[in-house]
């Protein structure tokens, strides 16, 4: 059967373009298929770039984040992620989520603690209960920080060059990870972050004292002084 031009024209649209579909409200860009709406996926985007979401380093995501916690939980759960949020000190981050026995991709990687680091996280948490206490801010220099991890010196038994060398590796690494957060205007001064406060379990900061407590007695745990030694020939 011909179909002459006057017939074609005179079709329903739906019948021309059967497989077409009006674009979703939340359309950002060409191809786009999502659902959220841009200030959402900015939130969520924060989150999977980590290393958190801050309320006073993102102040407009934090309250997107908290608007929008229900459906954001929703789309990491889908990528085997849990959401931890502190409202009071308006941090948020993403950790792999406890799936027991079922074997699951890991988005997220670990990060592998030297002595070094250890100790100083502990520090750190020490400083920022200690600060929050005295409803004072956190705040760190780097000379301080040598100082302190200078009693362990002697543990773990390197020269005086080499352990100054490992301590500002550790100071930079836990840069990185936005822990330590650089105070404008100064070049080694640092606010220590509230996510530190979320990072560690009970059971975890009660395992830290116990190394805290060795390691000032002169004791250096042999696999940690090894992970310590491994790092550096990786580098």
């Amino acid at each position: 059967m011909n179909w002459s031009e006057n017939d074609e024209a005179a079709m329903p649209a739906e019948a021309q373009a059967p497989d077409a579909a009006p674009a979703p409200a939340n359309t950002l860009f060409l191809g786009d298929s999502g659902e959220l709406p841009l200030d959402t996926r900015r939130a969520l985007v924060q989150l999977l770039a980590g290393p958190s979401l801050d309320g006073r380093r993102h102040p407009k995501l934090w309250p997107i984040l908290v608007r929008d916690e229900a459906v954001i939980r929703r789309r990491l759960a889908e990528l085997f992620l849990e959401l931890v949020i502190d409202r009071d000190v308006q941090v948020a981050f993403t950790r792999q989520a406890d799936t027991g026995d079922l074997e699951v991709p890991l988005l997220l990687r670990r990060a592998q603690l030297t002595f070094i680091d250890s100790i100083l996280l502990l520090h750190l948490r020490q400083r920022l209960t200690q600060a929050d206490s005295q409803g004072d801010r956190a705040v760190v220099s780097t000379d301080e920080i040598t100082e302190f991890l200078s009693l362990y010196e002697r543990a773990a038994n390197t020269d005086r060059a080499g352990f100054v060398k490992r301590v500002h590796a550790s100071i930079e690494k836990i840069k990185k990870h936005s822990i330590l957060q650089k105070i404008r205007s100064s070049e080694d001064r640092f606010e220590i972050s509230p996510t530190l406060k979320l990072l560690f379990s009970a059971e975890e900061i009660q395992a830290l004292t116990q190394l805290y407590q060795r390691m000032a007695a002169g004791e250096a745990p042999a696999q940690l002084v090894q992970t310590d030694a491994d790092e550096e020939a990786d580098q």
